[in-house]
């Protein structure tokens, strides 16, 4: 198979992974390439990163002082299916959590009640569960 072909391919594997849901995603996290610096990513797209997955929150050219597990404004976990994540202050709309989101916080499971929440939990927005 030519380069091109393969990488042709590839675009199409990346362009369609995007569609499915992070639980899917988890199914088949090696659809997703693994983050490196140097490289234009493309907000929705998903990335390996230390054996987690991350989606992008906004597109940029990555740099290696900007790993996906220190920069929240560009990066977002993406939780494996039954984990309830730790709550991160987002950054702004592009994360912010929205309705039915669920969120462990001061040793507690909330879930938030409201779009494009960006409160932590007890503030407002959320319901301990």
């Amino acid at each position: 198979m030519k380069r091109s072909h393969a990488e042709a391919i590839r675009r199409n594997i990346l362009l369609t992974s995007t569609a499915l849901s992070d639980d899917v995603a988890w199914e088949t996290p090696e659809l997703f390439p693994v983050w490196q610096p140097d490289m234009d990513v493309t907000a929705g797209e998903r990335y390996q990163y230390e054996e987690k997955l991350y989606k992008v929150v906004q597109s940029h050219h990555t740099q290696p002082q900007w790993t996906p597990d220190i920069t929240p404004a560009l990066w977002t976990e993406v939780a494996k299916p039954g984990e309830i994540p730790e709550w991160r202050q987002p950054t702004g709309a592009q994360d912010a959590y929205m309705t039915g989101d669920k969120v462990r916080y001061s040793d507690r499971i909330w879930e938030n009640t409201v779009d494009y929440n960006v409160y932590a939990p007890g503030v407002y927005g959320w319901v301990e569960v």
